[in-house]
């Protein structure tokens, strides 16, 4: 957790694995050996101890400095000592939190009665070979020096371990004292990899473990909706364990990360410079630094050199709450706004009157080798004295005035608004002291060991205090259950805190929300305060942060090739096809029915699309129509006032009176191919336009006929004409007209026409049509009439080269010529017209083919009737002229 400066020159670490080999060894050999090896520990490796007797004493280890340098070494001499730099207020005041609880346990005497707890404390200089030399001699170092106990343990060795803080420390010394069973409980190290008991049997923390910080820090992540999430880690145990459990995790969420960094551990400004370019260049705007403070604060003096603002910072638990970076005013622009999840906090009363009673003038003080160092560097000045066994400098510093007192000073030593990591070392030494008692309690004949034994209380064996530490459960006077888990690790609790600054301009660490890990019952784990949140440069709304902008309704996701999943375009779903949430994987095709909306959004009914009156086309045909039944009317009018006329008794007045009736009839049928098709239209349509279009066509064949036969009637000895009377002749039309009606009406009864829809797929409409039904039936009725419609025409060609002024042959033919084109024209032109344009095309069919049977017949006649009415006469009639040929 805390600071690693593991820079540690190949021999002096040969030395101290030497050690650790010996003492590994020794205790499984003769007594002799054993007090030889603990001569070799306790006499070699003598480091600065701050200590007090007591019937029980408790190891500590804590991180007073950060970093230890190391003096150059050479084969021809001895070693000089190691000196250790960078005084930690923080941890001085977590050390001496440890001795307040101890102080406080011993004065009340209701826990421990008739017992005294002592401690030994040593400084690790946050480096895993210093907290190993501490650790042995913590297991190693006795009164009487390399006196050994008969059982193979060294005397003097402490029971247990509070300590330490970083994790990469407590790896090295879980693993030592794991050998020896020496119970070790940890008040920050919270890497994961130390749940492993298998590997560290005897390591216990009130810290709880990575993992569900991780698990916390992805729930917040999810919780925001960010996708695309930069990861910076520390190069140490708790840094990358931390920070790529982290990434696994989000990955499984369906997140993705844009960069995952490591700050090395020489903190060089080339490497983290170029990690603050590849945060501006990855896009993302919510970045996880899973680091201790020390490499937090180099990231971020270098992120604020180059000026990278609108990053929305999460924080491990190691700098969550750091005054390290959160009291320097350069910081402020950067962190404001950044979250992060800290321990359960907890206000210790006393302890801050405790903290301030130090002073270098009180009887302890020589005997204390952390508390002049510590005094010098709070008020930068020389005590010129030096403490036992403590090696420091003090050049440059004026000379104390003897003056100075702690309470006018307000540091992170002092402050105590903030016991979180304080409350874990609180917790760790009453968590023991609970097993101690628990030892002394244990009844003959119900112990935990073989045979029901209990321990010997007046001689503590560091195994057996082991498993009571395990088995420890008890409420503290905060109102907070303390047990530990199958792992060693406690239940997870955390604050998420965010990063406020106040009016004054001060930063402030503002409880936004929780997260408990034992939350049951449906509850979420993850509890949040929104509205209270303030965000990167305090704006109001949540920072997004996706590799791609999401997806709105209507789009779908399209990924990006070669890039992480979460990169993706936004994709307009294809006509037809809808999206109607967002960040949609694919469209969804509507129904044949439905059509997508503009948006795309929703699939909506297609437009129903025919032949209607109100189209413009609709109308136009409707038009047409009505004016050829107009036509048709105004020529039988005309015909009916001109009756007694010679033109219209010579051209058979009832056939053409028949004739304009049948035309009328066919002018009308078209407008029942216009509106929407039911069954009974579709019926009447196909029906009605075959029987109207025979019963015309069967009336010029009449005429046709009636040409003929008068012209061979007028040959001497001819009596043809009796045949073809007038009753014949309507027994002609009759004939002709009843063979259609008989085709359709078996049209009708075996298959008749209804109406179909076509729904296109690719279409917005839906098309309504009359479908024929039997395509055999509409064909013989088409066949029909194209059949009596060429007799017709050869009956005419045979007669054009009678008379003029004597029969309309020449007319007819004109008329059958233009009818025939018409429906010979129509085949191809409806089979190939799509939708309504087939019906349209249908109906110019029957207005054009009906157009010219009237104008080629009967509008010569109406000119010769109201224009030339002086050849409206038998004379002219009757009148010989020369046989004109076509």
């Amino acid at each position: 957790m805390r600071s690693v400066e593991f820079n540690v020159s190949r021999k002096r670490t040969e030395r101290v694995l030497l050690s650790l080999l010996c003492c590994l060894v020794f205790p499984y050999d003769s007594n002799q050996d054993q007090s030889r090896q603990c001569k070799l520990i306790s006499g070699s490796m003598a480091l600065p101890v701050l200590q007090k007797q007591g019937d029980i004493v408790l190891g500590g280890l804590f991180s007073l400095h950060n970093t230890v340098v190391e003096p150059s070494l050479s084969f021809t001499s001895s070693p000089p000592p190691e000196r250790c730099t960078r005084f930690n207020f923080r941890t001085f005041r977590w050390m001496q939190t440890m001795i307040f609880a101890i102080e406080e346990i011993n004065r009340d005497g209701g826990l421990l009665p008739n017992i005294t707890l002592g401690y030994r404390i040593y400084d690790s200089c946050s480096t895993p070979h210093q907290a190993l030399k501490a650790a042995m001699e913590l297991a190693g170092s006795s009164e009487v020096e390399g006196e050994a106990h008969s059982d193979g343990t060294c005397r003097g060795t402490v029971p247990a371990l509070i300590g330490d803080g970083g994790s990469t420390q407590s790896l090295v010394v879980a693993r030592f004292l794991g050998v020896f069973h020496v119970p070790q409980v940890s008040y920050f190290s919270s890497c994961a990899c130390l749940s492993d008991k298998q590997e560290f049997p005897a390591f216990l923390r009130t810290m709880p473990s990575d993992f569900f910080q991780v698990d916390a820090l992805v729930q917040l992540v999810k919780h925001f909706g960010w996708t695309w999430v930069g990861v910076i880690a520390g190069n140490d145990a708790y840094g990358l364990g931390g920070a790529n459990i982290f990434a696994d995790e989000i990955r499984k969420r369906g997140a993705c990360v844009a960069l995952h960094e490591v700050i090395p551990r020489n903190r060089a400004q080339r490497t983290i410079s170029s990690i603050v370019s590849t945060i501006r260049s990855s896009g993302a705007r919510v970045v996880l630094v899973f680091a201790v403070e020390q490499d937090a604060a180099a990231l971020f003096d270098e992120a604020l050199r180059q000026g990278l603002t609108g990053i929305q910072w999460l924080a491990s638990e190691a700098w969550s709450t750091a005054a390290v970076l959160s009291t320097p005013q350069k910081h402020r622009h950067v962190l404001q706004g950044s979250m992060g999840f800290a321990i359960r906090r907890a206000h210790i009363p006393g302890l801050q009157d405790f903290l301030l009673r130090l002073h270098p003038s009180s009887p302890d003080a020589l005997a204390d080798p952390f508390l002049i160092p510590f005094w010098e560097e709070v008020f930068q000045c020389s005590l010129g004295v030096q403490a036992e066994g403590q090696e420091h400098a003090t050049e440059g510093k004026p000379p104390c005035s003897g003056a100075e007192e702690l309470g006018s000073v307000t540091n992170i030593y002092s402050d105590v608004s903030q016991l979180r990591i304080s409350y874990n070392v609180y917790k760790a030494v009453y968590a023991i002291a609970h097993a101690l008692r628990a030892m002394r309690n244990c009844v003959k004949g119900n112990g935990p060991f073989p045979r029901q034994a209990c321990p010997d209380a007046e001689n503590i064996q560091p195994w057996q205090l082991l498993h009571y530490i395990k088995d420890v459960e008890y409420l503290n006077s905060f109102g907070d259950e303390t047990k530990f888990d199958e792992n060693g690790d406690p239940a997870a609790m955390y604050d998420l805190v965010n990063w406020q600054l106040t009016p004054a301009g001060e930063m402030e660490f503002v409880t936004v929300g929780k997260f408990d890990e034992t939350t049951t019952g449906g509850k979420q784990k993850l509890q949040i305060t929104e509205n209270i949140i303030k965000w990167n440069g305090n704006q109001t709304e949540i920072p997004l942060s996706a590799c791609s902008s999401v997806c709105r309704p209507g789009t779908r996701k399209a990924i990006r090739p070669d890039f992480p999943i979460c990169c993706h375009d936004c994709v307009v779903c294809r006509a037809g096809e809808i999206s109607n949430q967002t960040d949609a994987i694919e469209c969804v095709r509507c129904l044949p029915e439905f059509w997508s909306n503009a948006e795309r959004t929703a699939c909506i009914p297609k437009e129903v699309e025919f032949l209607s009156y109100s189209s413009t086309m609709g109308i136009t045909l409707m038009a047409i129509s009505l004016m050829g039944s107009f036509c048709t009317c105004v020529v039988a009018s005309i015909f009916s006032c001109h009756r007694a006329t010679p033109i219209v008794k010579a051209n058979n007045s009832e056939l053409s009176f028949l004739l304009l009736f049948s035309l009328t009839l066919c002018f009308l049928c078209s407008l029942t191919f216009i509106g929407r098709p039911t069954e009974w239209s579709c019926m009447l349509r196909h029906t009605a336009f075959g029987i109207t279009f025979v019963l015309c066509i069967s009336c010029v064949l009449g005429k046709t006929i009636v040409v003929l036969m008068a012209f061979r009637a007028t040959l001497p000895g001819s009596d043809v004409m009796k045949w073809f009377g007038p009753a014949r002749q309507k027994a002609i039309i009759t004939c002709c007209t009843l063979v259609q009606v008989i085709i359709c009406t078996v049209w009708l009864v075996v298959a008749p026409p209804t109406p179909h829809q076509l729904m296109p797929r690719k279409s917005i409409i839906i098309i309504i049509l009359c479908e024929e039904g039997s395509p055999v039936a509409f064909a013989l009725v088409l066949g029909y009439i194209g059949l009596l419609a060429c007799l017709c025409l050869v009956l005419a060609f045979l007669a054009r080269k009678l008379p003029d002024n004597f029969n309309e042959a020449r007319l007819i033919t004109f008329s059958m010529l233009i009818f025939c084109a018409v429906w010979i024209a129509f085949v191809p032109a409806y089979i190939s017209s799509p939708g309504t344009y087939s019906t349209a095309t249908e109906v110019f069919a029957i207005l054009a083919s009906s157009y010219g049977l009237l104008g080629c017949i009967f509008a010569p006649k109406c000119y010769i009737i109201l224009l030339k009415p002086e050849r409206n006469t038998w004379k002219h009639l009757m009148s010989k002229s020369v046989t004109k040929t076509f």
